[in-house]
């Protein structure tokens, strides 16, 4: 028997789960960050024999786990897996992020940039977002929007040229930083909350410029408030939690969320287990418990979804590679992460349905659900991107 999503058990009654399917079925989705569309579900005997060769021959963590992110993405270019597109469109998602590193490595750069281009070059369905329109135009004709974004920027530039370079190439949203300390500010999980360095400053400011969203998800409180001062265009936290429901490092507190409401900005909601509630078992109602949170503090038009990471490796993987690399992105013990603990109603792509379905048994009305579900992040790219 095929196994089924979008089924979390949420208690509701005929008319309402017309209501969810209907309303998932014509909302514009945005998933501000996430790795798919597909999940661990994909890797056959074939591809993990491929990763493991990979690993034994050179022991690169890192890189194995970059490859085992591309893995699926690469056998769709070459005609030999059609899960891809499948699981995108069983998702319901319009868009969702295609991620490039924004390294001071000029072949890293290049590299990754390439990646994702050879991806719109060879899928027909997938269509670069490059202003809001793009998604707007993929939702009415059934296809796909990749968003080109990166997680960190490494910096200083000379005149920030690396910063116009990727906008021409594509680049519309860059997180200032990720866990740690870098040339651009703090992190979320430094020992330090010093903010937003002066470099920062002109990087937020040359992201106005040029109509690059400036992404705060894994940067610490002071840096968050800095970003939000300095920029005159709306910042975002593509995906995060809030602390008022969960203290956990890399939520965001109060005074940040409406901070980032205050630009008109976006905050993304995570479905990763851990940085939603405490213990084994997390459900995809914590997720919405952090959506209804966000909503309140920060009002409805600010909040988005984000859901990051359901399992989208290989159990061995996640375990033997993921969990060790937890260390070397900045993330200390105390944090808590767990690499292959799975959320109820939420472990794959193809469960995106349950978060319209969640919101429908709270009572939201159809103008709320459609605001998270895209809404709210098409207006910010609007605003920014055009």
């Amino acid at each position: 028997m095929a196994e089924q999503f979008g089924t979390f058990d949420f208690g509701l009654d005929e008319a309402q789960e017309e209501r969810a399917a209907r309303l998932h079925r014509e909302c514009v989705i945005v998933d501000a960050l996430f790795q798919g569309p597909v999940g661990y579900r994909v890797f056959d005997e074939e591809m993990n024999k491929e990763l493991r060769a990979r690993f034994e021959k050179t022991h690169d963590m890192l890189g194995t786990f970059a490859d085992g992110l591309e893995a699926p993405i690469r056998r769709a270019i070459a005609g030999r897996m059609d899960e891809v597109r499948q699981c995108w469109d069983d998702s319901g998602i319009t868009c969702g992020n295609r991620q490039v590193e924004l390294s001071e490595d000029q072949h890293v750069r290049e590299r990754t940039f390439s990646f994702v281009q050879k991806q719109f070059d060879s899928f027909p369905w997938l269509t670069k977002a490059l202003k809001a329109a793009d998604i707007r135009a993929a939702h009415e004709s059934g296809t796909h929007a990749g968003l080109v974004s990166s997680q960190v920027m490494l910096g200083p530039w000379r005149d920030l040229d690396v910063l116009a370079w990727a906008h021409d190439a594509g680049l519309r949203m860059t997180q200032l930083t990720y866990n740690t300390m870098t040339s651009v500010g703090v992190g979320c999980t430094e020992r330090t909350d010093a903010g937003l360095s002066r470099f920062g400053v002109d990087s937020v400011k040359a992201m106005n410029e040029l109509g690059i969203i400036v992404d705060t998800g894994h940067v610490g409180r002071q840096t968050t408030l800095d970003a939000c001062e300095v920029s005159e265009k709306p910042v975002v936290a593509s995906h995060t939690a809030a602390r008022g429901v969960f203290p956990h490092a890399r939520g965001k507190t109060d005074e940040e969320l409406r901070a980032l409401a205050g630009t008109g900005g976006v905050i993304g909601i995570v479905t990763v287990p851990f940085f939603l509630a405490e213990g084994p078992t997390v459900t995809i109602d914590a997720m919405l418990d952090h959506v209804e949170y966000v909503a309140e503090v920060a009002g409805v038009d600010h909040v988005a979804i984000g859901t990051d990471w359901p399992l989208q490796l290989p159990g061995w993987m996640l375990e033997g590679l993921v969990q060790p690399l937890f260390a070397d992105t900045g993330f200390r013990p105390e944090d808590g992460l767990v690499a292959t603990q799975q959320m109820v109603g939420f472990d794959d792509y193809r469960d995106f349905p349950n978060i319209t379905r969640g919101l429908v048994g709270r009572g939201w009305s159809d103008e709320d659900i459609a605001k998270v579900l895209g809404e709210n992040f098409v207006r910010v790219m609007e605003a920014v991107c055009g």
